[in-house]
């Protein structure tokens, strides 16, 4: 029964600032063509749905995302293991990992069109780029928090390398990680509106770019919206995979 009050309060920002929205259109804060109102944004919806446009942007822009992801966070992944099992690969890797975050999404862009070219590998890269970053900073955090005796216990058992990872060091991190792979996801798809700035033809950054050129507002907030409920939909899916897998954590 609680769930049902906090997932009402969750509504109340959003429909605040629906209303709020409507309210500048209403008393001329902003002109139509800067602001559209709720109603010109859900034709301009509509159009492209019926031109068949809409879900093909759609679904380009979240297999792009879903793929980044998964290769983002492998590599984060096993990077963030060996350099929580080695001191070496922390020496080496860590300062070098922490200069290339400060690398700016955009930075990224005419690098990899001249190493990968202009298909779907540069978009998919730059989005896995955004990815691994928040993955592999929380991940190793967790394991550089973990009590020391229990790693002591788990090579007196014999356990070393991939089996002490497997058996000590992702467990104990697990919560960590989630929430590293979560803000790894979101960064994801902050990144993908950079990655779809590669001759793109279709996507959620490619509408945006594309009605800027041709100056159409409704369908620059549409895809800004679409951006902002795929996120919090996609992150959903990611917090309730977590709930479930962390279930042992919860105290009774």
């Amino acid at each position: 029964m609680r769930r049902l009050p906090r997932l009402a309060a969750g509504f109340l920002v959003p429909i605040g600032l629906l209303l709020f929205w409507q309210w500048l259109v209403g008393q001329g804060v902003y002109t139509r063509a800067q602001l559209p109102a709720p109603a010109d944004v859900w034709r301009a919806a509509e159009q492209l749905n019926a031109a068949g446009e809409l879900w093909g942007n759609v679904s380009i822009s979240l297999q792009r995302v879903a793929q980044g992801f998964l290769a983002g966070a492998l590599i984060a992944i096993a990077v963030g293991l060996l350099v929580g099992l080695s001191r070496w690969a922390d020496w080496l890797l860590a300062p070098t990992i922490q200069a290339v975050r400060a690398i700016p999404s955009l930075a990224w862009v005419p690098l990899l069109i001249l190493w990968m070219g202009i298909d779907e590998r540069p978009k998919i890269t730059l989005v896995a780029i955004g990815v691994f970053f928040p993955v592999y900073t929380n991940l190793v955090g967790a394991i550089r928090r973990i009590d020391r005796h229990l790693i002591e216990v788990g090579i007196a058992y014999g356990l070393h390398g991939v089996t002490l990872a497997r058996g000590i060091l992702l467990p104990a991190a697990l919560p960590s990680l989630f929430t590293g792979l979560r803000m790894g996801l979101a960064q994801g798809w902050l990144f993908l509106v950079a990655a779809e700035l590669i001759a793109s033809s279709k996507g959620l950054g490619f509408l945006l770019i594309d009605s800027q050129n041709t100056g159409r507002a409704d369908i620059i907030v549409m895809s800004i919206i679409l951006l902002a409920v795929l996120g919090k939909l996609t992150d959903t899916l990611l917090a309730l995979l977590e709930r479930r897998l962390l279930r042992w954590s919860e105290r009774p």
